[in-house]
């Protein structure tokens, strides 16, 4: 007499699992976002050197250093050299935070700019366009259905 069979559900494939693949960690950490602010990472030096006027361009801009105890989720060891104590800088990038509406100002502007750039290259491009031999011409194209004879 046959031994009855074990169902599907009972079998357990322990011995097949796949080993989980390793990847290397973040190099900045991700940080919650908070109601009301954008986040960013602002360099502060490169190669060893400060890079002041990076930084001043964007404290202009809005941008102001967050406060390590604001971000307990960030754990990070302070750089000994930085300028910025009691924020968190990571390699010469300073985690800085913005208004999100002054954010979205600037982004307005900027979109708004690029678009005034793009439509002065047009209306230059168009000056030059001669009807007797166009630059861009409208694609036109028919179907025409034959009778079917030979």
């Amino acid at each position: 007499m046959a031994e009855p069979r074990q169902t599907r559900d009972s079998q357990t494939r322990t011995e097949g699992e796949r080993v989980k693949d390793w990847a290397p960690p973040q190099i900045l950490p991700t940080v919650k976002e908070r109601d009301g602010w954008v986040h960013r990472w602002v360099r502060t030096g490169i190669l060893g050197k400060s890079d002041n006027i990076n930084v001043s361009a964007r404290f202009r801009e809005g941008w102001e250093p967050c406060k390590a105890e604001d971000y307990p989720e960030v754990f990070t060891l302070n750089d000994r050299e930085s300028r910025f104590p009691g924020s968190i800088e990571i390699g010469g990038l300073l985690l800085c935070k913005a208004p999100k509406e002054a954010m979205e100002a600037r982004a307005a502007h900027y979109r708004q700019e690029a678009d005034n750039q793009m439509a002065a290259v047009d209306n230059n491009l168009m000056k030059q366009n001669d009807p007797r031999m166009p630059l861009f011409k409208e694609g036109k194209s028919t179907v025409s259905f034959g009778s079917g004879k030979k």
